[in-house]
């Protein structure tokens, strides 16, 4: 006897608790973990931090949302006020429904798409449009000429990060993220994971990430010589905000892929151990942390040493180990060839 589950009515309020329960646990995540940035980075400076608002200071962030919620949004006499308002949200939801095919744990993901990968792609490269627009619609020259440097880095720096995946894909043979995991599930824990044959690429996707997220030292759209704020100078109260939470949405969901791509998801370090949500959830907070340390003791780069760093440096070495990694899977090498996923 079918039940009410099984009919369309009931999957789609499966799959949108589902999605629910993604993009809260996201937000509260993002909460904690941007306390934890800038406990790090007060802690390189020898400074306190937040430490006022709640326990040790875990409630700033949600007062710092209140603060932004009930401000008033300005909108500039000449901006186009429609323009200028879909921007953030265009940013916002592009960055929330990355996440709908990221495997949390075996079977814990919202879809398991066979194309995971290239659904990753096509979302990231629609997220230049919210940057563009909002620097557009500003109607002033300084948001419009950072939106143009916005765009422009994140361009040259998809580029690498997409080479570098397809060496990945090479040594996994499926463009399935939850195969990609299992497909480094090996007798040796840790040491069968991807982060050991693909090394050198795990150091260019963590600095590539780092540009494409506009993450210190490459946070160049946004602190334009700490004179303006790049591409969203003119915003303010929610509309800045969604810009915000996109924008360290977007530095969890590369920590997330940096997780499933290197470093074996939800798997266990050792042998043994069971896997489960918890690995995933530490490794991530582990490359998160990497990012806060970063932008605490890092120098900001010149913008001609960014984009010389992403075409002349980055471009060829990846696509030099697109050739290696196709060269080594080619003759089954060890680490490089696992077409029969788990092998």
């Amino acid at each position: 006897m079918p039940t009410f589950w099984d009919g369309h009515l009931g999957q789609f309020t499966i799959i949108l608790g589902q999605s629910l329960a993604v993009v809260v646990s996201l937000l509260l995540s993002l909460a904690f973990l941007l306390y934890m940035d800038r406990k790090v980075w007060a802690a390189v400076q020898l400074r306190r931090g937040p430490n006022v608002v709640g326990p040790f200071g875990l409630l700033q962030s949600f007062a710092d949302f209140l603060k932004f919620v009930l401000k008033e949004v300005v909108i500039p006499a000449g901006a186009d006020k429609w323009v200028f308002l879909l921007a953030p949200l265009i940013t916002f939801v592009l960055a929330t429904v990355a996440w709908v095919v990221i495997p949390f744990a075996d079977g814990w993901v919202v879809s398991d798409l066979n194309v995971g990968i290239l659904y990753i792609f096509a979302i990231s490269s629609l997220g230049v449009y919210g940057v563009i627009m909002g620097g557009w619609a500003s109607n002033s020259k300084y948001p419009f000429l950072g939106s143009l440097r916005s765009a422009a880095q994140m361009v040259s720096y998809e580029v690498s990060i997409g080479l570098i995946i397809v060496g990945v894909l090479i040594s996994t043979g499926s463009l399935n993220l939850t195969d990609i995991v299992r497909a480094q599930d090996g007798r040796f824990g840790a040491l069968s994971w991807y982060w050991l044959p693909h090394l050198p690429m795990v150091v260019l996707f963590f600095v590539s990430a780092l540009a494409e997220t506009n993450r210190p030292p490459f946070d160049l759209p946004e602190a334009e010589s700490e004179l303006v704020a790049g591409y969203q100078v003119e915003y303010s109260s929610t509309p800045y905000l969604l810009f915000m939470i996109g924008e360290y949405m977007s530095i969890v969901l590369m920590c997330a892929l940096m997780t499933i791509l290197f470093f074996g998801g939800w798997l266990s370090p050792i042998p043994g151990l069971p896997d489960g949500v918890l690995w995933f959830a530490l490794k991530v907070v582990a490359v998160f942390f990497m990012f806060a340390m970063v932008k605490a003791i890092v120098p900001r780069y010149r913008y001609d040493q960014l984009m010389r760093l992403g075409w002349k440096v980055f471009l060829p070495m990846s696509l030099g180990w697109v050739v290696i990694t196709a060269f080594l899977a080619q003759l089954q090498f060890p680490g490089y060839a696992r077409w029969a996923i788990g092998g």
